[in-house]
C-alpha cells in the first residue's frame, strides 16, 4: 500500500503549497496539491467550481482528490485549507505523518492577499480568513502529527524542521 511521506493542513496563506514542495525536493520524492488536482479533473480553477458548480460541489471533488491522493502518493502531499471539514477525510488522515502549517492572520492576510480570488474570502476577507482560521484550528490541531508556526519564517527553514521531525 502507498502512503505518502508527509500530509501538510493548514488555512490560506499557511504555506502548504510553497513549503510542501520544498519537503518533498529534501525527501528526493514528488509533490502533489489536492487543489490542483481538483482542477484537473474539473477542468476548471477552484474559484470557478464555487461560482459555476457550488461549494457542495467543489467538496465533493476535493474528498475524492484526498482520498486518491492518500492511497496513491508516496510524496508530500498539500490538501486544500478545508479539506479536513470533511468527517471521511479526517478518518483517512489517521496513521499518516500530518503536519499543521499554522500562521497567524497578518502573515496568512500579507501571502493571500485580499485581492485574491480565493472563493471564501470574496465578501470582507479579512474577517472571514480570521473566521475560518478559528473555526478550523481545533480540527488542524487534532489531526496534527506535528505543528509548527509560520509567522516571520523562511520556508526553506519550515521544510527543514518537517524533515528532521518526520518519522524515519
Amino acid at each position: 500500500m502507498t502512503s505518502p511521506r508527509a500530509v501538510l493542513i493548514g488555512p490560506p496563506g499557511s504555506g502548504k503549497s510553497t513549503v510542501g514542495r520544498l519537503v518533498a525536493e529534501r525527501l528526493g520524492t514528488g509533490f502533489r496539491d489536492t487543489d490542483t488536482d481538483v482542477e484537473t479533473v474539473a477542468g476548471k480553477a477552484v474559484a470557478d467550481i464555487f461560482v459555476d458548480d457550488g461549494e457542495e460541489r467543489f467538496r465533493e471533488l476535493e474528498a475524492e482528490a484526498v482520498r486518491r491522493a492518500l492511497a496513491e502518493h508516496d510524496g508530500v502531499v498539500s490538501l486544500g485549507g478545508g479539506a479536513v471539514l470533511d468527517p471521511a477525510t479526517r478518518e483517512l488522515l489517521a496513521g499518516h505523518f500530518v503536519v499543521y502549517l499554522q500562521v497567524g492572520l497578518s502573515d496568512a492576510v500579507k501571502r493571500v492577499g485580499l485581492g485574491s480570488a480565493r472563493p471564501l474570502l470574496v465578501l470582507n476577507p479579512r474577517s472571514r480568513l480570521k473566521q475560518l482560521m478559528e473555526e478550523r484550528r481545533p480540527v488542524y490541531e487534532a489531526l496534527a502529527s506535528l505543528t509548527i508556526a509560520t509567522d516571520d519564517r523562511d520556508p526553506a527553514d519550515i521544510a527543514d524542521e518537517i524533515v528532521k521531525e518526520r518519522p524515519s
